[in-house]
């Protein structure tokens, strides 16, 4: 019989290790609890509990270093001045915009390397400091078991010095147990059903955004998130933020979100049902739709709404505009950055991503009834239906 993990002995032995027993929030104890009990329950094998075992003590132990660290030197001093943000629905070319914005020369990023192991922060790091090779190490784990996320997400070649989504901080809260960067464990992803809290959910962003901060270079913040639904919490800790809002045809965000979750849970729990994973992602799209649509704060002026059509048509031109937004210059460097970034990093350099919006129609949807529902976001947001097959 598989033994299962014990959430007690795990945070005891966190502390023991760390040196320090404050991980920041009274109440992750009981969350971590919550998340351990849905470990538990999900049927892991022996292989399988020890990979959770191995994830928990890493983001546990990751957590309070990072909170030690924060009463040794000022982090908590750190101003997070007028940060850039961009979202929008999965498959919108949200990781585009943002890849190209973190090129510029005058703007810092989260890195994957740095999110996964925030302990201490980069500028006291030593300089044999083993954060980018582990972090590498990892992604390469990532990429072979996953290869086919590759077609759909690129991106994933830059393995540590990756662009992380503003959400995976929130992996050392146990508010999201995502089997890709961290959760490298044999189980489907678990993206709602977890305590939520926005409030103390940016509150740990800021604190990682500070801990990156602290000692370096002045620069401004570029990021990416699915804020949408948190609208007010991220307004409430980033009062001074701007946000690029892509919009693209729900009907290919469906679609395409479907087909890039298949293949990569098919690295990780194996082939699954298309057809269920189609109407779950259906009605998460939907679902989203409907929040952006009667979202009170989605029309608040720190927010810029642009059509997908119109960024894939223009990039540079997109970025310039937001800049202008923000209230930022695009310099020569950095669109000369942006220019050769476009140039050397084809979308396709894996293989092509291929998707059919026949997943819809495989499961009983009328592609004329999901336009006529979405006609009211996409004449509001200026979104056309795309024609892909």
């Amino acid at each position: 019989m598989t033994v299962g993990l014990d959430a007690a002995v795990l945070l005891a032995r966190a502390q023991a290790e760390a040196g320090y027993d404050d991980f920041g929030d009274p109440t992750l104890p009981e969350r971590f609890a919550q998340a351990v009990d849905h470990l538990n329950g999900i049927g892991l094998d022996a292989n399988g509990i020890a990979a959770a075992e191995r994830v928990c003590h890493w983001l546990l132990t990751s957590r309070l270093m990072m909170f030690a660290d924060r009463t040794r030197v000022p982090i908590a001093e750190e101003v997070i001045d007028r940060p850039m943000f961009v979202t929008g629905e999965p498959r919108s070319g949200t990781t585009l915009m943002h890849a190209l914005m973190s090129v510029d020369p005058h703007a810092r990023a989260l890195r994957f390397w740095e999110v996964m192991y925030p302990s201490p922060p980069p500028a006291l790091a030593a300089p044999d400091d083993p954060r980018r090779d582990n972090a590498d190490a990892d992604w390469r784990e990532i990429n072979a078991k996953m290869p086919k996320w590759l077609h759909s997400h690129p991106y994933n070649d830059m393995l540590g010095d990756g662009l992380p989504e503003d959400e995976r901080t929130w992996a050392f809260d146990f508010r999201v147990m995502t089997p890709t960067a961290w959760w490298r464990v044999p189980m489907p992803a678990l993206v709602a059903g977890l305590p939520t809290d926005p409030a103390a959910q940016y509150r740990l962003h800021k604190a990682m955004l500070q801990q990156f901060q602290y000692h370096r270079e002045p620069k401004y913040w570029v990021l990416k998130g699915f804020h949408g639904f948190r609208l007010k919490a991220f307004f409430d800790t980033y009062p001074d933020a701007n946000l690029l809002w892509l919009h693209r045809d729900p009907v290919q965000v469906a679609a395409s979100r479907t087909m890039m979750m298949a293949d990569i849970l098919d690295g990780i729990v194996g082939p699954i049902d298309l057809r269920v994973e189609a109407k779950n992602h259906l009605e998460m799209t939907r679902a989203s739709i409907a929040n952006t649509m009667t979202s009170p704060v989605v029309d608040d002026p720190r927010i810029m709404h642009i059509p997908y059509v119109d960024f894939i048509a223009d990039p540079i031109g997109t970025v310039r505009r937001y800049y202008g937004f923000c209230g930022r210059s695009l310099t020569p460097e950095a669109e000369a950055a942006m220019r050769e970034y476009l140039a050397t990093n084809r979308g396709d350099r894996y293989g092509k991503f291929r998707y059919s919006t026949t997943l819809l129609t495989d499961i009983g949807e009328s592609l004329d009834d999901l336009h006529a529902e979405f006609a009211p976001f996409r004449e509001r947001f200026g979104v056309p239906v795309e024609k892909r097959d």
